[in-house]
Order: C-alpha cells, then sequence, then structure tokens
C-alpha cells in the first residue's frame, strides 16, 4: 500500500478535515442570514437560535483549529488558553446528553500542538461522549480517552494502522493522525497506542 511522503499529501488532508468541520455550520449561517432578509418575523427567534449556536461552534473549531494546526504562535504558550480552547472544541462534537469532558494536566508549552492533536484523535472514537485525559509525566505525554460506551473499534484500528505502517488508503478524518505523525518524526518522539482499558496514546 502507498505511504504518505510528502507534506503536500498532508496539507490536502489537513484543509478536508478543516473545510468538512466548519462547512456545516457555515450553510446553518447562511441559510439563516436569507430568512433575516426575507424579514419574515415569524422566524426571528429560529433565526437568532441558529445564528447564535453555529457562530458559537464555528468560533470554537477555528480557534482549536488554528493552534493545532497553525504556526507556532504566543498563544500556545498560554496553557489555560489551550486547555479552554481544547474543551470549548470538545463541546462542539459532544451533546448535552453525551458530553466529553476534559482533565488537562499539560505543563510544557512546547507539548500543546501534540496535546491537542491528540485530543482530536481521541475524541473521534468517542460514540457518546467519554472522558479525555491529558497527563505529562517527566518523560511521556499521554493522552488517553475512556467511555462508559463502545469506542469506535473501526477508527481505532485506522489510526493504528496509520501510526504503524503511514497508509493512505484511509479519509481526510484521520487528517489529525497524519499531521501528529509528522510532528513526531520532526521533533524524533514516538507514540504508543494502547486499547486495552479505552484509547490512549503514549508520547515520549
Amino acid at each position: 500500500m502507498e505511504k504518505m511522503t510528502t507534506n503536500t499529501d498532508i496539507s490536502e488532508l489537513v484543509c478536508t478535515r478543516i473545510s468538512h468541520d466548519i462547512i456545516g455550520n457555515i450553510g446553518a449561517v447562511a441559510n439563516a442570514v436569507e430568512l433575516l432578509e426575507e424579514g419574515d418575523m415569524e422566524f426571528m427567534d429560529d433565526i437568532r437560535s441558529i445564528l447564535k449556536t453555529s457562530s458559537g461552534v464555528l468560533s470554537a473549531r477555528l480557534k482549536f483549529f488554528r493552534m493545532a494546526f497553525g504556526l507556532n504562535n504566543a498563544n500556545l504558550e498560554q496553557l489555560d488558553l489551550v486547555k479552554n480552547n481544547s474543551g470549548d472544541y470538545l463541546k462542539t462534537i459532544g451533546s448535552a446528553n453525551y458530553p466529553i469532558t476534559l482533565d488537562f494536566g499539560l505543563k510544557s508549552w512546547q507539548l500543546a500542538k501534540i496535546a491537542m492533536l491528540g485530543i482530536m484523535i481521541i475524541a473521534d472514537t468517542f460514540i457518546k461522549g467519554g472522558r479525555l485525559e491529558v497527563r505529562e509525566e517527566a518523560d511521556r505525554l499521554s493522552v488517553s480517552g475512556r467511555s462508559e460506551f463502545m469506542l469506535s473499534k473501526e477508527k481505532i484500528s485506522v489510526i493504528k494502522d496509520i501510526f504503524q505502517n503511514g497508509l493512505t488508503e484511509a479519509p481526510a478524518q484521520y487528517a489529525p493522525v497524519f499531521y501528529l505523525q509528522e510532528l513526531l518524526k520532526n521533533i524524533k518522539l514516538n507514540v504508543e497506542i494502547s486499547d486495552n482499558d479505552g484509547f490512549s496514546l503514549i508520547i515520549k
């Protein structure tokens, strides 16, 4: 099977993933604006609700994506901001009935992008909410996910294949896996995967 070899390949996957994750809410905002332009006051409460919800999702996701995929910037040094943006992102993919909560124990801002990508990767395996935990010890960073519901075995299998074999035969939803793999290669860190109790990425 073909392997991921170029930065262009990874960029294409990242752009596709980000576009996929924001296009639905952009469409909702556009529809609300169209209703607003028609001037039908009957739908004003619905318009306000759509605009508030969709703009909140867009803001949270774009702030998270900018830090996780963008150029390193001073914001990454503010671990409280990294924590808050990560938590806000998780709220956009969880729900009131099945939230994804975050226990954030990162100490080194230099690992912030890696932690955020790990959060994104683990969260993608949740089916009905769960708990994410980021822990930094002396020689390792772990990002772990657990849920009272089953995690997606199919997604975990694909993620393991990408880390172990660098396979490209996966849709753009796995862009953060390829991007994290490239970051780790550049700074000479390795990842171990555990799915015995939930799903964990251990980076050292």
